[in-house]
């Protein structure tokens, strides 16, 4: 049944009539019939004859009597959770096969609670609301799905995942396995940050060198492997005071034994480079492409960057040529932009140190690396180094990388240049999902922390990557502010517990929509009553 309006009166003084009208097959064919006339419509409406009509109905229908009573400002029992991030995320997790993965590792293990559906929160967790592990046994309460987990059950999955975290890896990288072909080269990018610490020392947290520029707290060396597209495959924790110039072994026993890749090429910043380690790759048969270190060798300063070949174009900001010395295959790429930059930095450095100079204050410039470069020391004092000065110009824009791949010179530079999502990647831990400072006192939570947030960033790239291939282009706040305006609303009404879905708000529907999640009911019951199931978005 429906209401409609109807057309009445005369030519010159027409009037609308509503009806209620019932809709019936008859002989196959669709056919109406008023059921009741209520009367002329705009008497209705001034008498106010409409809306009495109208509330007197809507206490016989459940769904409009619960949306009603959510207004209620009586209402005391009515309490939102946070449902659209979980739906999103949940989906993703389940299409990565963490479920199955994670309940056949526990099998057999003596876990009294649901091990997986804590897995999951502490991924979500870095992603939505990071924080502390008593901050986020808080904030689990007020999502739809995590109620009720204590922080001792935090603590026990912590380490869960981390004497997991190879076996866990091993088979998400199987089942990834379309992404490399034994007999196809692909891309592997490798690189390392630092997380600091409050407290002592372990035999994993150690003081080192600090990326994060506090040498006063201890640390862990994080490294994070990733694929060509952007896919990390796995993540390492190291002893805080590890080099990155010492990783690079057990790097490829990790690329090698623990996800089992092809032909693949390790692509690595110059922190890792060294001939020991240039070696090691090739014994073991893979390629590698590495940023070499200018000013430190010598083969570089005096026969790479004086060959007077020409540059290849490859963009307005990376030209780039191949130059080959003693069977070395080395590819110079500049950066015409950059070299601008440099210079106009380094005319504003000596402009300074001579000002300085002059003040007769050159002996506390001598501890600055960047302006010791142009210093040289005279029986009388300090002065400008004119032929430093002179040297430092045939760096400007300039990186050089080396690398024993048949790639061409264009595909191999840009490759190099694709290095940015490993770095994004550590952004994205060192930041949105806040990685640091860790509070953990056992060094066993420290790994599993690490690794939930590492499993929370592949599903962070899994939903950017839906999200761009929908054409949505927005950025990650905002992905999870419209997703985070859907929320499920509990209330019990006449015995029965009910569900209600709040608006769906911005771009929240169609970032549903490119994951493949169907939003839920407006009104659903315990019991599911079919008729509280019809969705308005």
């Amino acid at each position: 049944m429906y209401v409609r309006t109807k057309q009445g009166g005369t030519r010159h003084s027409p009037h609308s009539y509503l009806q209620i009208v019932e809709g019936y097959r008859q002989n196959g064919r669709v056919k109406q019939r008023v059921v009741a006339n209520l009367g002329r419509l705009d008497e209705l409406v001034s008498g106010g004859d409409l809306d009495g009509l109208i509330t007197s109905l809507a206490r016989f229908s459940k769904r409009l009597k619960i949306l009603d009573l959510t207004r209620d400002p009586d209402v005391t029992q009515c309490a939102d959770k946070l449902w659209g991030p979980i739906l999103v995320f949940r989906r993703l997790w389940d299409e990565q096969g963490l479920p199955q993965i994670i309940r056949q590792l526990a099998a057999g293990s003596q876990f009294r609670f649901d091990l997986e559906r804590i897995c999951f929160a502490l991924a979500v967790q870095r992603l939505i609301q990071p924080g502390s592990d008593l901050a986020g046994e808080r904030w689990m309460q007020s999502v739809a799905g995590l109620e009720g987990i204590p922080r001792h059950q935090l603590y026990r999955t912590c380490r869960f995942l981390a004497g997991n975290k190879a076996r866990i890896e091993q088979e998400l990288a199987a089942r990834k396995r379309t992404l490399f072909d034994d007999e196809a080269v692909d891309l592997v990018f490798f690189d390392t940050t630092s997380t600091c610490f409050e407290g002592g020392e372990s035999p994993l947290r150690r003081y080192g060198h600090s990326k994060d520029h506090r040498p006063d707290r201890v640390q862990i060396v994080v490294g994070v492997i990733m694929s060509r597209a952007g896919w990390p495959l796995a993540c390492e924790v190291y002893r805080g005071n590890q080099a990155d110039v010492k990783l690079v072994e057990p790097l490829i026993k990790l690329a090698r034994e623990r996800l089992n890749l092809g032909r693949v090429i390790l692509v690595l910043d110059r922190g890792f480079t060294s001939r020991g380690n240039l070696a090691a790759i090739v014994k073991s048969g893979l390629d590698y492409i590495v940023g070499a270190r200018l000013r430190r060798d010598k083969v570089i300063r005096a026969e790479v960057l004086t060959d007077t070949g020409p540059y290849q174009d490859v963009n307005e900001n990376l030209k780039v040529k191949e130059v080959k010395v003693t069977g070395k295959r080395y590819i110079v790429c500049l950066n015409p932009e950059e070299a601008i930059r440099d210079e106009a930095d380094r005319v504003k450095m000596l402009a300074e140190l001579k000002e300085r100079l002059d003040q007769r204050r050159g002996k506390s410039l001598v501890g600055n690396r960047g302006y010791a470069r142009y210093l040289q020391v005279k029986p009388d004092g300090m002065e400008l180094n004119a032929a430093a000065a002179e040297r430092e110009k045939q760096f400007d824009g300039i990186y050089v990388l080396e690398t024993n791949t048949a790639l061409g010179t264009v595909e191999a530079a840009q490759a190099y240049k694709n290095l940015w999502q490993v770095e994004q990647a550590f952004r994205d831990l060192k930041s949105p999902l806040e990685l640091r400072p860790i509070f953990h006192r056992s060094d066993a939570n420290v790994i599993g922390h690490v690794f939930g947030a590492f499993l929370g960033l592949r599903l962070k790239i899994a939903l950017q990557q839906r999200v761009g291939k929908a054409g949505l282009k927005l950025p990650w706040n905002q992905v999870l502010t419209d997703l985070s305006s859907l929320k499920a609303v509990h209330i019990r009404l006449d015995g029965t517990d009910y569900t209600v879905r709040t608006d769906l708000q911005g771009d929240c529907y169609k970032i549903l929509q490119a994951v493949g999640v169907k939003p839920p009911p407006r009104i659903k019951s315990e019991n599911q009553d079919p008729m509280l199931c019809h969705d308005h978005t």
